[in-house]
């Protein structure tokens, strides 16, 4: 296998992914501010053009980073992040789903409607009116989410799991392109800094993100 990586907050999940299930592979680097990911060479390995993908042994391609850390899980399941049991499993990919259809997806757009604008505009559709709005609905799960983790370490309960990788390395890199983490949201503050004291959590930066001033 080889992860076909660069630097961003989606590829960085998938290295925190990996640091934490002690995985090492081989890697390619792809320019993404470049836009090297738009051109046709890595379109033929991932048609959406997102950054990363993994090539399996046998050669085929495969993206999506919750889809590849799933794989990854699968081939490597100890020590277990997804789950270690089919009731965690369900747990975990339930947060994840609603960590990424209620938060990370609308804090990602409204970075690329607005602060990200200029790279992205030529890349994807950007719809400037609807960046605050996005920002906003992002900002209202979290404050729902914060009540919810009262009493718990971690997103899905008291193990660190997919849900918290995925979210975390979106409001790490969100925090300093327009979207601060509100410090009104008391769990979900002590979260964000229990997350980041982890050793995946510095491991899994690109070492471009010091010349970049993004953390990805």
């Amino acid at each position: 296998m080889k992860l076909i990586n660069s630097f961003g907050p989606n590829p960085r999940l998938v290295r925190m992914f990996m640091a934490e299930k002690g995985i090492t592979l081989p890697s390619e680097d792809v320019d993404l501010l470049a836009g090297e990911n738009r051109q046709s060479a890595y379109l033929t390995k991932n048609p959406g053009g997102q950054m990363p993908a993994l090539q399996l042994d046998d050669g085929s391609y495969i993206a999506e980073t919750t889809v590849m850390c799933e794989y990854l899980e699968e081939r490597f399941p100890n020590p277990p992040v997804i789950g270690a049991t089919a009731e965690e499993r369900a747990n975990n990919r339930m947060w994840m789903r609603r960590v990424e259809l209620n938060i990370t997806e609308h804090m990602y757009n409204g970075f690329r409607f607005a602060e990200g604008i200029e790279l992205f505009k030529n890349r994807v559709h950007c719809i400037p009116a609807a960046a605050a709005d996005l920002k906003a609905t992002a900002q209202e799960w979290l404050a729902k989410l914060d009540g919810l983790m009262n009493g718990r370490d971690f997103i899905g309960g008291n193990k660190l799991s997919l849900a918290d990788i995925g979210l975390y390395c979106c409001m790490d890199f969100a925090k300093d392109v327009g979207q601060p983490i509100n410090p009104e949201l008391k769990n979900i503050s002590a979260w964000f800094k229990r997350v980041d004291s982890r050793p995946s959590a510095t491991s899994s930066l690109h070492p471009a993100w010091t010349q970049v001033k993004m953390r990805g």
